[in-house]
């Protein structure tokens, strides 16, 4: 696919722009801090790009302003009292000193220990618990697979798991493979669903058109309502780039 990239200003907002080999125009608003994307076909004028950004403008700001106004998480120490989210629940940190083999416990649904040697570093501990978190959702996605398949008439070759700086999910039309954000499993189970559904009716219909929205609206009548939720809850402190 050929692709040219070009960022311009637009009421003093700097916009990115991906020119790609498509039909619609795409417009996003992305964490942590509001950065702003248009993907855009190849053929449409510079002009017109301005003109789709400057009618969005009023959304854009709104965007921006959740982000703004949303929650950040300070820098994991991954020491007993922090908080660490699960399925949309914020549970306690809580680190038991042990000498066997490392592991991640639950304790009355509201706490989550780490089993850890005194030892450890920060990095160990919080590989432990990406580690645990990794195999929940591992956990958590074949039976929604299993169950959105079937009801869209669809089949993937292989999925993943992996941490995306931008994306809550991924879908390779060519290939069938989808992937999942690694920070699904901190969002309620509902969002996950979504991302679910989402990546699978891209195997029907690849770009976000009129008949995406139709299928989604056929097969998840809620899917507005869980679109945004995985950006409610307090944004993961990370180094962000893209």
């Amino acid at each position: 696919m050929n692709t040219k990239n070009l960022e311009i200003r637009v009421s003093g907002l700097s916009i990115q722009i991906v020119r790609k080999n498509i039909k619609n125009l795409h417009l996003g608003v992305y964490p942590p801090n509001g950065r702003v994307r248009v993907a855009a076909p190849l053929a449409l004028s510079d002009d017109a790009v301005r003109l789709a950004v400057i009618s969005r403008l009023a959304w854009i700001k709104r965007q921006r302003a959740k982000f703004e106004g949303q929650t950040r998480q300070s820098k994991r120490e991954m020491v007993t009292g922090e908080s660490h989210y699960f399925l949309g629940q914020r549970y306690r940190l809580r680190v038991v000193n042990h000498d066997g083999a490392a592991r991640v416990a639950m304790r009355n649904k509201s706490t989550i220990e780490l089993h850890v040697r005194q030892q450890t570093t920060v990095d160990q501990r919080e590989r432990l618990l990406q580690r645990w978190y990794r195999q929940q959702l591992k956990v958590l996605i074949p039976p929604l697979l299993g169950k959105w398949q079937t009801a869209l008439g669809v089949q993937v070759a292989d999925w993943g798991v992996k941490k995306m700086k931008t994306k809550w999910g991924s879908c390779n039309i060519g290939s069938h493979r989808v992937w999942f954000n690694l920070e699904l499993v901190k969002k309620p189970v509902q969002c996950l669903e979504y991302i679910v559904v989402h990546e699978l009716t891209h195997l029907l219909e690849k770009h976000h058109s009129d008949r995406f929205v139709a299928l989604m609206e056929q097969h998840l009548p809620t899917w507005r309502v869980w679109r945004d939720m995985p950006n409610h809850a307090p944004l993961a402190h990370e180094n962000w780039s893209y």
